[in-house]
C-alpha cells in the first residue's frame, strides 16, 4: 500500500511546480476524517499563468504528427500502469473508492481508454476531399478541463487522451476533494514525453479556479465532468466568450425489467450498477423498473445480491462499499433516504442510520426502496449513493414513459428477449443503453440527452468534440 499522506506543493504549470498564489486546501480522507494532504488554493492569477503556458505550447504541440502524439499516449498509458497500486491508493484515501475497484475500474478503465485514443490516429479522417473543397480538422487549441471527484483518473483522461491526440493543450483543475491523481498524472505525463505547457494542473476550487478558466478569453473550448447545476452554471459564464462548452452532467438512469427477462441475470446486474462506487457513479441504474406482478420476486432476488456488497475500510480487499466521498455527501445520501421514507416508500433493505460498527467515517447502508413512486423526490433527483428504488409498472408502455420520463438522459438498460429488449432500448430517450448487460465498449460515444449534459466521450466521437472543421475551396 502507498504512505497514508501526500505532498502536493503547488500547481504543475509549464511542466514544473509552481507555488500558489493563495492559501491552501485540505485533502480529507472520508474513511477516517484524517487530512492525507493539502493543495494549493488556486486564483486566478494561477489559471492566468496555465493559460500562458498552454498557449505558448500551443503551436510546437498542434504542428506534430498525430501518429507522434499517439505514441506519446501509448506511453503515458505505460507509465500509469506500471504506477497503478500508488494511484489506487491515492484514490482510496482521497475518495474512499474500495482497493479492489480502485485497482481495476479506477486504473484500469483509463488505461483502456487511452489505448482505443491511441489507435484512432492512423485511421481517423483527419482530411478528406467533399467536390472541390479539402476538408481539415485541426486541434480547437486551448482546452479547459475541470471533472469531479468520484472517477478522479478517469475522468480527466477521458478528456485528456482525445485532446491530446488533436493536438490540443490543455489547463486542468480536478477537484478540490479528489486533487492527489492529477499530481501523479502530471509527472507521468511529462515523463512520456508531453511537453512542457501542454498539459498543467491548477488546484483550487470551482467557485474560483472554475469559474476563472470557463471565463478566461484565451481558452477556446471547457470539457466538463459533474453536476448538471455545476454545467448550467460553466456554459453561462462560457457563453461571454462563445466557446465551444461539452459536459457531460447527472443521471437517473432507469434498468427496465421486461416479463421475458432473465430475472436473477436482471436484478444481480442491477443491484451492480446501483452500488458500484458506493453508487456515485453518473452512469448508474438507481431506478429498477419490474413487472408489478413479479415486485415481491424482484425484492426477494434484490435484497440477496445486496448482500454480496460488504460496507466497510476501503483499505480491506474484503470492501465492496467504502465512505462516501466526504461527509457533507454522506448527509446528502442520508436526507434522501429520510425523504423516501417520509414519501411512503417501503423500506425493504438499510436505512438512514449508520452501518454496524462504523461509528466514524462517512459510511452510508445499502438501501433498496420498494413500491417507489416514480414521480416521487427519490425516483426523479439524482441521489448519487447506494440507494435502490424499485418501481412496478402495469405494461410495457408504462415502462418507457416510467423511464423517460425524469430531467436526465444518460444510461439505461433492458433486460429481455433479445429483440424485445433493443426494441425498447431504441425508445428510450438516454445517450447510453445496455441490453442484457453489454459490454463496455471504450469506442462507443458516452454521453447524455436532455439535461444530462451535451458532447460525447470516447472513440471517434470525443475525439471529434476536440477539433475545428475548415473547409478549403480549390
Amino acid at each position: 500500500m502507498t504512505p497514508s499522506t501526500y505532498t502536493v506543493t503547488g500547481h504543475w504549470i509549464g511542466g514544473e511546480i509552481v507555488a500558489g498564489s493563495a492559501g491552501t486546501l485540505p485533502v480529507v480522507n472520508p474513511a477516517t476524517g484524517d487530512i492525507v494532504a493539502e493543495t494549493p488554493a488556486g486564483t486566478a492569477v494561477d489559471v492566468d499563468r496555465a493559460v500562458a503556458a498552454a498557449r505558448a505550447a500551443f503551436p510546437a504541440w498542434a504542428a506534430t504528427t498525430p501518429q507522434h502524439r499517439a505514441d506519446v499516449l501509448r506511453r503515458l498509458g505505460a507509465g500509469l500502469a506500471a504506477r497503478q497500486e500508488e494511484i489506487a491508493g491515492a484514490i482510496t484515501a482521497e475518495m474512499g473508492s474500495p482497493i479492489g475497484m480502485s485497482r481495476t475500474a479506477q486504473v484500469g478503465f483509463p488505461a483502456a481508454v487511452i489505448e482505443s485514443v491511441a489507435g484512432l490516429a492512423d485511421d481517423f479522417g483527419w482530411t478528406e476531399e467533399v467536390g472541390n473543397s479539402l476538408i481539415v480538422r485541426e486541434p480547437i487549441g486551448v482546452v479547459g478541463a475541470i471533472t469531479p471527484w468520484n472517477f478522479p483518473l478517469q475522468q480527466i483522461v477521458s478528456k485528456l487522451a482525445p485532446a491530446l491526440l488533436a493536438g490540443n493543450t490543455m489547463v486542468f483543475k480536478p477537484s478540490e476533494n479528489a486533487p492527489l491523481t492529477a499530481r501523479i498524472l502530471a509527472e507521468v505525463a511529462a515523463e512520456a514525453g508531453v511537453p512542457a505547457g501542454v498539459f498543467n494542473v491548477v488546484y483550487g476550487t470551482g467557485a474560483v479556479v472554475g469559474e476563472a478558466i470557463s471565463a478566461h478569453p484565451d481558452i477556446d473550448m471547457i470539457s466538463f465532468t459533474g453536476s448538471t447545476r455545476a454545467g448550467q452554471r460553466i456554459g453561462a459564464v462560457a457563453a461571454a466568450t462563445v466557446k465551444r462548452v461539452a459536459l457531460e452532467l447527472g443521471g437517473k438512469g432507469a434498468n427496465i425489467i421486461l416479463d421475458d427477462a432473465d430475472l436473477p441475470k436482471a436484478v444481480t446486474t442491477g443491484v451492480l450498477m446501483s452500488f458500484a462506487n458506493g453508487g456515485q457513479v453518473c452512469g448508474a441504474w438507481p431506478r429498477m423498473l419490474v413487472p408489478a406482478s413479479r415486485q415481491d420476486e424482484v425484492v426477494a432476488l434484490a435484497v440477496e445480491a445486496a448482500k454480496q456488497f460488504a460496507v466497510g475500510d476501503p483499505t480491506d480487499e474484503a470492501t465492496r462499499i467504502g465512505p462516501m466521498a466526504s461527509e457533507a455527501h454522506r448527509q446528502k445520501v442520508v436526507g434522501y433516504i429520510e425523504r423516501g421514507i417520509a414519501d411512503g416508500a417501503r423500506l425493504v433493505l438499510g436505512g438512514p442510520d449508520r452501518p454496524e460498527g462504523l461509528a466514524k467515517g462517512a459510511y452510508v447502508q445499502p438501501t433498496i426502496f420498494a413500491d417507489v413512486d416514480p414521480t416521487s423526490a427519490i425516483a426523479q433527483e439524482e441521489i448519487f449513493g447506494p440507494v435502490l428504488t424499485i418501481i412496478p409498472y402495469a405494461d410495457e408502455e408504462e415502462a418507457v414513459a416510467i423511464a423517460n420520463g425524469t430531467l436526465y438522459g444518460l444510461t439505461s438498460g433492458v433486460f429481455g428477449e433479445p429483440e424485445h429488449a433493443l426494441a425498447v432500448a431504441r425508445r428510450l430517450r438516454v445517450g447510453q443503453v445496455d441490453v442484457n448487460a453489454g459490454h463496455w465498449n471504450p469506442l462507443a460515444p458516452f454521453g447524455g440527452y436532455k439535461r444530462s449534459g451535451n458532447g460525447r466521450e470516447f472513440g471517434r466521437f470525443g475525439l471529434e468534440e476536440f477539433l475545428e472543421i475548415k473547409s478549403i475551396q480549390r
